[in-house]
């Protein structure tokens, strides 16, 4: 008597069911079918996880048959690690994992891998080096074309490579099968990466889950890239599963972007590669600060002198970032002008109801007092969007389009020269001569331990638009900070200087990778976090709970029994 173990796929339904093999099911059934299984009087979709033999305790007369298979789903390999992610990002269930891992169409034939072209043999100064050390980071230039170093890592076997974006996943694949290569771009492609038929295997985020039959490598692009994380909990991240993926195939995983992570350099160690320093700055666009700090605060307009000169450029195409969304409550000193940060970890502070300057990031707090003069004179500083898009044009004698993440499609951005909006303008616009940063504080300052590399995430997106410093673009940043660390990596354009800073901010708060963090919100979240054998401390309408490491922090947040009101649990919360 042979039994399957089901994870049906039904919402809401954390649980795993036996289930008898039929015969004429043996030969397709495997852990890792998809198949359909009878559940409280209906037919449900599900995966097999386990096969045997019946548990003893339960009789095999109560267990009902498997009713169909419906095809292929995930391999044992990418089973076994959607169970360790799901005790990594403490999800307590496999079902939303193993979605993502599966066809979005039923699969019910592999193609056979045909002939592939001899292995392109990777070059000794770039990516194949660091693939014959295990793996590493490298760091390229923003401007810099992919391509090649996805070509470079190209060998033996199927390459997996993840990239935040599926366009740009899709443009590579073309480009890669144009090479003379075979190339899968997911999730259209399941069937030929899971039969072995692709040189290259390429997707999103989504991508690191797919089944490929003969992996030998993993690419991860952009590594820095927000979008790479699930929002959805469990709020996975794509690098933190290739890496694992990785390391249980014992093949190489590299790294790659412009800016890495703190958590990316903590795990390579030594294993890292860099441009000439030479080469690097060429690879950026020129660089120019505008130091804010004579202006008054409360009284400063973001249209400055040196932005006035540049949209009054009719030659020229000017892109205008301010950054509101999410953005810090900046307080300014009117005695000495300096803005108000917290003394113990340097992100913004804002007013509390009581009084005292609170530290969204590390939660100390702090008199209302000003830490360069000790005034207790204090502004607000509140730059306005709507009044910006009117100083703009009248400035600029020209017409500027406001552009925002809920604009339309780019079709009404034709004949438009100076645009301003949040970040999503940098998606929206192809090209331009001036990207001006208006306000690089807010993120700097904003109460997020990832503040100053999002800031510099932000420096990559419109580095990328203006192209390498042969090019002619500019890049326009304002700031009351010139000497801190993202605009010291953006003068040096060595983003190494970020992450050596952050790196050692980090160690001493306690901070990913150097200890745990997660968001615990929801109705239910008072209730569960006082089960914890950690301390919690609030934060907004959520909780923050901390340990010295992963594993140590889902056995604290998987010991205590879930309530039954809402809760969702963030292991390394994005945007905390």
């Amino acid at each position: 008597m042979l039994t399957a173990t089901v994870v049906p796929d039904v919402t809401g339904l954390d649980k795993r069911f036996d289930y008898l093999v039929p015969d004429h099911l043996r030969q397709r059934i495997a852990v890792g079918s998809m198949v359909r299984v009878p559940l409280h009087g209906r037919r449900v979709a599900g995966w097999v996880v386990r096969l045997g033999e019946p548990d003893p305790a339960v009789s095999g007369d109560r267990l009902l048959p498997i009713a169909a298979w419906s095809g292929f789903g995930p391999s044992p390999e990418v089973i076994e690690l959607a169970t360790w992610a799901a005790h990594r990002w403490v999800a307590g269930r496999l079902r939303p994992l193993l979605a993502t891992a599966s066809p979005h169409r039923a699969v019910r034939e592999l193609p056979t891998p045909g002939t592939k072209p001899v292995p392109v043999v990777p070059s000794a100064a770039g990516v194949g080096r660091l693939l014959a050390d295990g793996g590493g980071v490298i760091r390229v230039c923003p401007s810099d074309d992919l391509f090649d170093l996805v070509l470079d890592a190209v060998g033996e076997g199927s390459t997996l490579v993840v990239h935040p974006s599926v366009d740009a996943a899709r443009q590579l694949a073309e480009r890669v099968r144009r090479s003379g290569r075979t190339a899968a771009l997911l999730p259209g492609n399941w069937a030929v990466a899971a039969g072995g038929a692709a040189d290259v295997v390429l997707g999103g985020r989504s991508a690191v889950w797919a089944t490929v039959a003969d992996l030998r490598r993993i690419v991860v692009l952009d590594e820095h890239d927000e979008a790479l994380q699930e929002e959805r909990t469990p709020t996975w991240h794509a690098r933190d599963v290739a890496i694992e993926r990785a390391r249980r195939l014992g093949i190489p995983c590299v790294l790659v972007s412009p800016s890495p992570t703190v958590s990316a350099l903590h795990w390579s160690g030594r294993r890292w590669m860099r441009p000439e320093p030479e080469a690097e700055r060429a690879g950026w666009p020129e660089v120019v600060v505008v130091d804010r700090r004579d202006d008054e605060p409360w009284k400063r307009s973001l249209v400055s002198s040196p932005l006035i000169e540049a949209i009054r450029d009719r030659s020229k195409r000017v892109v205008c970032v301010h950054n509101v969304v999410g953005r810090a409550r900046l307080l300014a000193c009117r005695q000495c002008r300096t803005l108000l940060r917290c003394e113990r970890c340097d992100a913004a502070v804002a007013q509390r109801d009581d009084g005292a300057l609170g530290c969204a990031r590390c939660d100390s707090s702090r008199p209302p007092v000003c830490q360069a003069c000790g005034s207790a004179a204090l502004a607000t500083v509140k730059p306005g969007v709507t009044r910006l898009r009117d100083e703009l044009e009248a400035a600029a004698a020209r017409p500027v389009l406001a552009v925002s993440g809920s604009s339309s499609e780019t079709g009404h951005l034709v004949g438009a020269d100076v645009f301003v909006g949040t970040e999503a303008v940098l998606h929206r616009v192809g090209e331009a001569d001036v990207v001006a940063l208006l306000d690089l504080d807010a993120e700097l300052l904003a109460p997020r331990y990832r503040a100053a590399e999002q800031a510099l995430a932000l420096c990559v997106r419109a580095a990328r638009l203006l192209g390498p410093r042969a090019r002619g673009g500019l890049l326009l940043v304002q700031t009351t900070m010139p000497e801190h660390e993202v605009i010291r990596a953006l003068r040096d354009a060595d983003p190494g200087v970020v992450a050596r800073a952050e790196a050692a901010r980090r160690r001493m708060l306690g901070l990913p990778p150097f200890g745990a963090l997660a968001r615990v919100s929801g109705p239910g979240a008072s209730a569960f976090v006082a089960g914890l054998d950690v301390p919690a401390a609030a934060d907004g309408d959520g909780y923050l709970v901390r340990a010295s490491t992963w594993d140590e922090l889902a056995e604290h947040l998987g010991a205590v029994e879930r309530p039954a009101d809402r809760l969702r649990v963030e292991v390394d919360p994005a945007r905390r």
